[in-house]
């Protein structure tokens, strides 16, 4: 295995790792810009630029048990074929007792993880980090689209199990509907004393990141966070119990992509830490 065909560090089998990355190659209801299928291998290709120590966590990736699934074997635009197939790989790593990462891919990918986590974990709680509501009930009549697939996650978990943070895109009747569930959130610290020790499904799109910093998205919406507020969001999130998530939305472009490519890295890295301390690992 080469270095491209793995996330850096990522050295040990699934069988035994405490955190399994899981490529997830599917954007078939993209609407604006399509490529995020091939954002998995764009990721491990810029992880290599990255270190491996992360000081805000004071840990290494060369100290955990890591592992990276590869991509699954899923047609990129046929989700009620690749569905069945990401919810079989979450809950086999789940049921193994590690954590699932996936790296989109598009947003719909993160319905098929939370249904497969709240299978295991019928308690849990999903955090939504995104520039967009996705609260539509349909998109150009489809119901299960990257904008209506956090609509579908609400009707499965309730209010008070989800949470939104970063929003800043949506139509009318979504920014009521949120309004009206109490989805929002804005400081991810008040849900340690809400969550408790309930399991966390943590789900970021790239695009909660203004355009500036991550060009490399499917829909990029001015406003957004720089990338050190994104990662004290995640910070924010230390003590949770993060089971599964995700980091979706990262479409490079043609020719190999640019340097958000590292940013995307970044992300998922950290998440890989997050997770790793949840398990007390670390």
């Amino acid at each position: 295995m080469n270095a491209h065909n793995h996330f850096m560090a990522a050295r040990s089998s699934t069988d035994e790792a405490d955190v399994v990355l899981v490529g997830v190659p599917f954007d078939g209801t993209a609407c604006f810009r399509p490529g995020a299928r091939f954002g998995p291998h764009g990721i491990r290709v810029w992880s290599e630029v990255l270190e491996t120590y992360s000081r805000p966590f004071d840990a290494d990736l060369e100290d955990l048990k890591l592992a990276d699934a590869g991509d699954l074997p899923i047609p990129p635009a046929d989700w009620q074929k690749a569905s069945p197939v990401i919810q079989r790989e979450v809950r086999k790593v789940l049921e193994r007792g590690s954590v699932p990462i996936l790296m989109g891919g598009e947003h719909l990918i993160s319905l098929a993880g939370v249904q497969a986590a709240s299978r295991v974990f019928p308690e849990l709680v999903v955090i939504h980090m995104d520039a967009h509501m996705d609260l539509r009930d349909d998109y150009d009549g489809n119901p299960l689209s990257h904008a209506t697939v956090m609509r579908r996650i609400l009707e499965m978990t309730g209010p008070g199990s989800f949470w939104q943070y970063g929003v800043r895109s949506g139509t009318r009747e979504e920014w009521k509907l949120s309004e009206e569930k109490g989805t929002l959130i804005e400081d991810l610290g008040t849900l340690h004393g809400i969550v408790g020790e309930r399991p966390v499904y943590l789900s970021v799109d790239l695009d909660v990141l203004d355009p500036s910093v991550m060009p490399e998205t499917g829909a990029p919406e001015p406003g957004g966070m720089s990338f050190p507020q994104l990662h004290q969001a995640i910070l924010a999130c230390r003590g949770l119990k993060v089971v599964a998530g995700d980091v979706v939305e990262y479409c490079p472009f043609p020719g190999g992509g640019g340097p958000s490519g590292a940013v995307a890295a970044k992300v998922v890295r950290e998440l890989i830490f997050l997770a790793a301390e949840g398990k007390q690992v670390l």
